[in-house]
């Protein structure tokens, strides 16, 4: 979801939000974050939103998405899961949603499309979590589409002029459209995504054999009443509408999906049966140094400036971990095998061999 009315000028307090969340102990944790195999194809699709090639069938499942917050929050009484495949030219995406009131009122590209249900891909090449994209679509296939180079809470603006150049998309509804006087059962969205569209300053995208991305996909699912024969957002005690839900398919731990941080993985292979999980020796870098991050923040909005010692940040199993820092800007270092892990204070994680 792109919430725009979450912008750069609430990212202090949802920052404090952010910490309350995932601080345990005194320790930052996340979610488990999921791991996805997408399988080369050779063969041709179709993209008419139906999915029903031979090799579609040979692509798994991803688990049934779950709320945004994880476990902590109830299971989605709706069915969502999504499958993928790729080629040398595209990254395919299936999704297929349980809906019994197929609804949706948006046609125009790049209005917000999350004011209707929708469903969300958020794809991060890199893994920097900057420079990231984010594709919604509505059960009309209208489409909005942006580029964020970096995340709300570092500053960053939603460039919603952005489009995915050569975008192939089709929706199948299974149901009627805006009929409130009989029941549904289903939509579901079909996408090619050129790896062209997502190269940022000339990069190659294209990926190769066991490359990994970061990537998650979110559902956004009003509830809804029927007045005067069409459907109504559900309005609380206060006549405004009920808030959305939000089920994702790897959880986030936080109302928020623009901390790509906290995205699933997405392994590209050629043929099944690899490894698809990172080694726990990068996982357990990566997340000593976001636990850095979140609380260099916090502690620049208690003290005025960044710590310049581990020991200011009550950090435990921090063994290896280098820190520099100003009061505006910090960097930390950690050793995994042969690869050193950095991350700066807008959050962008690098690697060094």
């Amino acid at each position: 979801m792109c919430r725009l009315s979450r912008s750069a000028k609430n990212a202090l307090t949802g920052l404090l939000l952010t910490m309350a969340a995932l601080t345990v102990n005194g320790q930052t944790v996340f979610p488990e974050q999921l791991n996805y195999e997408c399988l080369f194809t050779s063969d041709s699709i179709t993209i008419d939103g139906k999915g029903n090639e031979a090799t579609w069938r040979k692509a798994p499942w991803t688990e049934d998405f779950g709320d945004i917050e994880g476990a902590k929050k109830p299971k989605p009484v709706l069915r969502t899961r999504v499958k993928m495949l790729w080629n040398d030219r595209y990254l395919f995406v299936f999704a297929e949603m349980q809906e019994p009131a197929l609804q949706a009122s948006l046609h125009r590209r790049d209005t917000i499309i999350y004011q209707d249900n929708d469903f969300e891909i958020f794809i991060d090449p890199n893994g920097d979590t900057h420079q990231y994209f984010e594709i919604e679509v509505n059960a009309h296939n209208t489409i909005m589409d942006l580029f964020m180079a970096k995340p709300y809470r570092n500053g960053g603006n939603a460039m919603i002029n952005w489009d995915v150049k050569g975008l192939h998309s089709a929706v199948q509804l299974y149901g009627t459209l805006n009929q409130p006087n009989d029941r549904d059962s289903a939509w579901t969205v079909e996408m090619a995504i050129p790896f062209s569209a997502l190269a940022t300053y000339k990069e190659r995208v294209r990926p190769q054999e066991n490359t990994r991305w970061r990537i998650n996909f979110s559902r956004v699912q009003w509830d809804w009443d029927v007045v005067n024969g069409q459907y109504q957002k559900r309005k609380g005690a206060n006549g405004r509408p009920l808030p959305e839900h939000n089920w994702v398919w790897s959880p986030q731990g936080i109302v928020d999906m623009h901390a790509p941080e906290r995205w699933g993985n997405l392994w590209f292979r050629n043929t099944a049966g690899g490894t698809a999980a990172p080694s726990a020796e990068d996982e357990a870098a990566r997340r000593l140094l976001w636990t850095v991050y979140y609380k260099q923040q916090q502690y620049r909005r208690q003290k005025g400036s960044y710590a310049t010692a581990t020991a200011q940040l009550e950090l435990t199993g921090s063994k290896g971990l280098k820190l520099e820092a100003t009061s505006r800007q910090f960097n930390a270092r950690v050793q995994s095998g042969n690869t050193t892990w950095i991350i700066d204070q807008e959050g962008r994680i690098t690697m060094e061999n």
